[in-house]
């Protein structure tokens, strides 16, 4: 079991910047890699951005390119979610997420089998 705990989110007017964090926890050796996902209410939960835990390779949802940066400290353990210049639309829950499968690709959630609680991210115009 690996457990994921959020924090960072808030309140912020567009055009700011917010960074999210995500630490594992448990039986984190089977990880390959780790994700950001976004469900805005009413909306289906989608891909924002994921990195591989070995080479940290990175992988960004088109909505989000060039704003949204991600990052990962081995050693800790844990996934930052760097966004900057935040548009109202990016208004959702944030849940980190561990992939511990190669079967699906990065940008899909069948990829990831443990998920955090989710922390709300507001951005108001």
């Amino acid at each position: 079991q690996v457990l994921l705990v959020e924090s960072g989110g808030g309140l912020v007017q567009a055009g700011g910047s917010l960074r999210l964090s995500c630490a594992a926890s448990g039986r984190t050796f089977g990880m390959n890699g780790m994700g950001w996902f976004r469900q805005a209410p009413g909306k289906e939960r989608e891909f924002v951005a994921a990195i591989s835990w070995s080479f940290g390779t990175t992988y960004y949802a088109d909505s989000v390119k060039g704003r949204f940066t991600i990052s990962r400290d081995n050693a800790e353990n844990t996934v930052t979610l760097q966004m900057n210049s935040l548009k109202p639309e990016d208004t959702a829950v944030y849940y980190c997420a561990a992939r511990d499968s190669n079967i699906y690709a990065y940008l899909s959630r069948r990829s990831y089998s443990y998920w955090g609680q989710g922390t709300q991210v507001t951005v108001s115009s």
